[in-house]
């Protein structure tokens, strides 16, 4: 029960091929995902301004300068 069969390590095989078989495939994807969370963070500092003028769209206040009434006018 303890140890490993012929279908066991063709398993570990498969699975070692397919992770690092092929052109760097695993490093691939960890680029892709590091590319996704840098531009998640990029989006959530873009954020900062538009979520004022959100908040006052929505309680309804009057803008107090010109580029809030302009971003208001925008959205």
């Amino acid at each position: 029960m303890g140890s490993f069969g012929p279908i066991h390590w063709i398993i570990v095989a498969i699975v070692v091929l397919l992770l690092f078989g092929g052109r760097g495939k695993l490093s691939g994807i960890m680029g892709d995902a590091a590319k996704g969370i840098k531009a998640f963070k990029e989006g959530l500092k873009d954020d900062d301004t538009s979520s004022e003028v959100a908040d006052n769209k929505a309680k309804g206040a009057l803008p107090r300068t010109e580029q809030e009434a302009e971003e208001l006018r925008k959205s």
